[in-house]
């Protein structure tokens, strides 16, 4: 394969992966309102549930959409969980750190920027890849 075959596939995998990321931060977002709003839920235990939530969404979406996976879920999905750890405990940190200065939904915003390259990382090298 080509470089820049490779490249257009990583943008065009990337593309996908920022799209489905999307919907699934869309739900992450409705979900914290939901619980810090309308349940009154403590912001960080609320950023922390609705990241768990919507992970569920963005693991089905990205193996099914984005990387079109033909590994078996039980090799794909424990990969998946220990990412979303990964990610939850980066999300919760940066939140947390961000929540004494900024309104809740803005340290949101910056504390989901903050994994978004790891994430695709580890989604497009580990979880989903290819066997050769």
């Amino acid at each position: 394969m080509t470089m820049t075959l490779l490249r257009r596939l990583l943008q065009w995998r990337f593309a996908r992966f920022a799209v489905v990321g999307g919907g699934a931060t869309l739900l992450q977002y409705l979900l914290l309102v939901l619980l810090v709003e309308g349940l009154h839920a403590a912001p960080v235990a609320a950023s922390a549930a609705a990241f768990s939530l919507s992970a569920l969404a963005n693991y089905w979406l990205n193996y099914r959409f984005t990387f079109a996976s033909r590994r078996r879920h039980r090799q794909t999905l424990p990969r998946f969980a220990l990412v979303a750890l990964l990610g939850l405990a980066i999300n919760t940190a940066s939140f947390a750190a961000l929540l004494p200065l900024l309104p809740y939904l803005a340290a949101q915003v910056i504390a989901t920027a903050v994994t978004l390259i790891a994430n695709f990382t580890l989604h497009h090298y580990w979880i989903y890849r290819r066997e050769a």
